[in-house]
């Protein structure tokens, strides 16, 4: 059986990633819809050609929104109700979905998939999967996947899409939406993202201070894997005595006593997510 996808924002840079991988599948009927004349020749590269939005919207068994966060609910209100009942709407982040920016139908079926991106450690070994950083082209990645709203039996059909999407997928980790924002934005991108920031500063510090920068980057670099190792159980050895105090000494100077609590709580990140909906990509 074919499935009808309308793809909207189908030219942009998720759009095209989407694009490239089922653009060739069998089981799909696409329907690229793109508004930006950059995007429409993104596409005609691709051998592709876009489709009316009502036409798309109309035939759709699926819609796939590639769009930004921030034009996720200006967008799916102007399309609510082009829509036929029992589509499918795939969400590729959960901030709009864990918003409540999205329009609900109670015959519609909210789905929402996330990549995890290639592994820290992995097994690739040519330079196009090594250097394919986001994954779903030639690295090997996980990905996530919620059903945010709908009849039970979807949760099938969505993450078959999600697989097809990002391939090539691993694992496919089942989660909630509100799972799926704990993990981004609060944790990979609040958090980590903001913490690896230091890292850079600290390490372009060293350079200031007189190390040679490839130097200072190779040992930086082989030292966070063995830290990430053994920090997260992996490696099966712990820490030197040197390494426990040098950590023990700096934790509090560099993290204030309630970090966790700004950062890692739910109304810290439902604000984060408002943020992202409402002020990201205007």
């Amino acid at each position: 059986m074919t499935t009808r996808i309308a793809l909207m924002g189908a030219g942009g840079k998720m759009g095209c990633r989407i694009t490239d991988n089922i653009k060739d599948l069998p089981q799909y009927q696409i329907y690229y819809v793109e508004v930006s004349e950059q995007g429409k020749a993104n596409l005609a590269k691709r051998g592709v050609s876009t489709t009316p939005q009502e036409e798309a919207l109309a035939n759709a068994d699926v819609v796939i929104l590639a769009v930004p966060d921030a034009l996720i609910g200006r967008i799916t209100h102007s399309i609510i109700e082009d829509l036929k009942p029992g589509t499918m709407i795939i969400g590729l982040d959960p901030a709009a979905a864990y918003a409540e920016v999205l329009p609900i139908r109670d015959d519609l079926t909210y789905f929402v998939t996330h990549p995890c991106h290639p592994p820290l450690f992995n097994d690739e070994v040519t330079e196009e999967a090594r250097t394919d950083w986001f994954g779903g082209v030639k690295a090997k990645h996980h990905i996530v996947c919620a059903l945010h709203r709908g009849p039970e039996a979807d949760y099938a059909k969505g993450e078959a899409i999600a697989k097809d999407i990002y391939k090539p997928v691993m694992k496919s980790f089942r989660i909630t939406v509100e799972q799926m924002a704990i993990l981004e934005p609060a944790l990979a991108e609040t958090f980590t993202a903001t913490v690896i920031t230091a890292v850079k500063q600290a390490y372009d510090k060293a350079v200031e201070m007189g190390v040679p920068a490839e130097a200072a980057w190779e040992f930086l670099s082989g030292h966070a894997r063995i830290e990430f190792a053994i920090i997260f159980g992996i490696s099966g050895f712990p820490f030197s005595d040197g390494a426990k105090l040098a950590i023990a000494n700096a934790y509090d100077k560099i993290f204030k006593p309630d970090w966790m609590e700004q950062i890692m709580n739910l109304d810290a990140l439902k604000q984060s997510v408002a943020d992202i909906t409402h002020k990201v990509a205007k």
